[in-house]
């Protein structure tokens, strides 16, 4: 259904009513389903409410292509980012042009149907250089779409059946249409949207207030809280930080809506996107940012994208929107003046302070104090609760190295060794016992091998998000597999990857099993190290041999790292000693 008003233009939404959709139901039942993951099911929501108009499904081949090469639909729209249904190879062998299928959550509830249009294998590093400008891994986009994504895409048209429930802040939770009513409803006939992922701090409220001023708008608070990049404060918390900011805004005149986004941090195509997106809100205004949706820095320490590219292109293609967009100015605190101030009004000799969401969270952990001028009270209050000290948080303490390395050895001891510290409950997760008793079922296949460690993975995330300690000991020979393992982690806790980086012919010379023996014989296929590579950690928070120390060291040497990475408490100075003899 189409609808339109006063607010951004028209907005197509997907759901049907009525007698159509007890039919949509019904085809349901026999139609072939494809369940939906997490990053799938936020697409779907923003393709059924409108969001992302004026798509009414999943991206044709042709579109596809256009939109890689041009930013533009193959009717030539605007619109930057390609969203379509990822599914497996299996899963496409079995599907046919025509074909309706149902699109299900994961609990088995019927979201949509899909009439297929479109099934093609993509070059998905092409995808990755025309989206995202790299095909570095460090970049989460490009890490989703090239280890996480799954290989062939489905286009089609969609009709909506059942809108996707949400149990958390119901009432900050509005789709297009009721945003749109909200603003009827206030008497806003100008709305600015401000993007965020992160907690707001002083000068983001200066800065949003500057602009309300500058347009006489209202602002809305339009956070996205899907999918955005690892290791990002939780949109839980981030909500309870923007409740307690609404008071240092006009009476009346900020509000909070919640955006089901899942972001791909593609900077420049993804400030547009946004930009596309807020105008189907029906927002009047959208502020951009420096490094706007950026992913911080590349493989050679460098930004992925410049810190005004984004506010640049989207500038550039202001006459084709329908929403007026605003630059964020980038503020810095004077110290002498006592106040936040733009670049171009610092005076010669003044540096003004800054300090970024990045050094913000290292002082979290550090147990640092924030200061004063950076951020308002209450917003540290609740960002302390949720992001204590390293050294009270959970943690993954990940061993990987070939068979007979000493892993489970030193898992063991650095095991024990926790427990006499004590703090933290603690969990070993050795490969041997994770196969009996996790994984008893899977092969030692390429996948299974892969899916073994990922279920570790899980299991670890659990342990450190509930503030224990999680050792996993398992060979975990592949890169690729071992990051998805630390972007599980990180979202929840601190991940330390550790190699046990002791040589091949050390390792063959303690096996007990004769393992080697056999794989070198040809009696065992796929042996790690043998017919099989190890992929050995490139940036690993540690690197031990344990041909080179005795096992009490090298589990000393883990513990220091552990203290010096915070997870630990530092030793206290020794009190001195009174000798009370003389």
């Amino acid at each position: 259904m189409d609808t339109s008003n006063a607010h951004g233009g028209t907005l197509i939404n997907l759901y049907v009513e009525g007698e159509q959709l007890a039919q949509e139901k019904q085809k349901a039942e026999s139609n072939r389903s494809w369940d939906l993951n997490a990053r799938q099911m936020l697409d779907l929501e923003l393709l059924l409410n409108g969001a992302f108009s004026p798509l009414t499904g999943y991206l044709s081949q042709a579109d596809y292509t256009s939109v890689l090469e041009s930013m533009r639909l193959s009717d030539g729209t605007l619109w930057p980012i390609p969203v379509n249904l990822d599914v497996t190879e299996a899963f496409a062998a079995e599907t046919s042009i025509g074909e309706e299928i149902t699109l299900r959550d994961p609990e088995g509830v019927v979201i949509a149907n899909l009439v297929i249009t479109d099934l093609w294998t993509p070059d998905r590093e092409q995808e990755a250089m025309h989206v995202f400008k790299t095909t570095d891994d460090t970049h989460p986009g490009v890490c989703t779409l090239l280890r996480d994504s799954n290989p062939v895409y489905l286009g089609g048209t969609l009709t909506g059946v059942t809108p996707p429930l949400h149990y958390d802040f119901a009432h900050y939770r509005r789709d297009p249409r009721a945003l749109r009513a909200k603003f009827d409803e206030l008497g806003w006939d100008k709305a600015i949207a401000f993007q965020t992922r992160n907690p707001i701090h002083k000068a983001h409220v200066i800065m949003m207030k500057r602009l309300m001023a500058k347009a006489q708008a209202n602002v809305v608070i339009h956070t996205a809280v899907g999918k955005t990049k690892p290791g990002d404060i939780d949109h839980f918390c981030r909500v309870r930080c923007y409740e307690k900011i609404l008071g240092y805004f006009p009476q009346d005149s900020a509000q909070i809506s919640l955006l089901p986004l899942a972001m791909r941090m593609a900077g420049p195509r993804e400030a547009l996107w946004h930009a596309i997106i807020r105008q189907n809100y029906g927002f009047s205004h959208f502020i951009v940012g420096r490094d706007h949706a950026g992913p911080g820095r590349n493989n050679r320490g460098g930004l992925f994208y410049g810190p005004t590219e984004a506010q640049e292109l989207v500038a550039s293609l202001q006459s084709e929107l329908k929403i007026t967009v605003l630059k964020a100015p980038f503020l810095r605190y004077v110290k002498e003046r006592g106040e936040f101030c733009e670049e171009h009004e610092l005076l010669s000799g003044e540096a003004g302070l800054y300090i970024s969401g990045a050094e913000l969270k290292q002082m979290l952990l550090k147990g640092e104090s924030v200061p004063s001028w950076f951020a308002y009270p209450e917003v540290i209050d609740e960002l302390n609760r949720t992001l204590p000290p390293r050294s009270k948080q959970g943690f993954t303490l990940f061993f990987t190295g070939l068979s007979g390395s000493g892993k489970s050895t030193l898992a063991n001891g650095v095991m024990v060794k926790l427990r006499e510290i004590g703090g933290r409950p603690v969990s070993l997760l050795d490969g041997d016992v994770v196969r009996k008793n996790l994984s008893s079922e899977l092969s030692f296949s390429k996948e299974h091998r892969n899916l073994n460690i990922l279920r570790i993975g899980y299991v670890a995330s659990e342990i450190s998000k509930n503030g224990g300690a999680a050792i996993c000991a398992p060979i975990a020979p592949y890169a690729a597999t071992r990051k998805s393992v630390r972007s599980m982690i990180d979202e929840v806790g601190a991940f330390v990857e550790i190699h046990v980086a002791t040589p091949i012919e050390v390792c063959e010379s303690r096996d007990r099993k004769g393992l080697y023996a056999m794989a070198r014989a040809g009696k065992i296929k796929g042996f790690t190290g043998i017919d099989d590579p190890y992929e050995a950690p490139e940036n690993p928070e540690l690197v031990i041999d344990t041909s080179q120390y005795s096992m009490t060291d090298a589990v000393n040497i883990v513990i220091d790292k552990l203290k010096e990475l915070g997870l630990l408490p530092a030793p206290k100075p020794k009190a001195a000693v009174i000798d009370y003899s003389i």
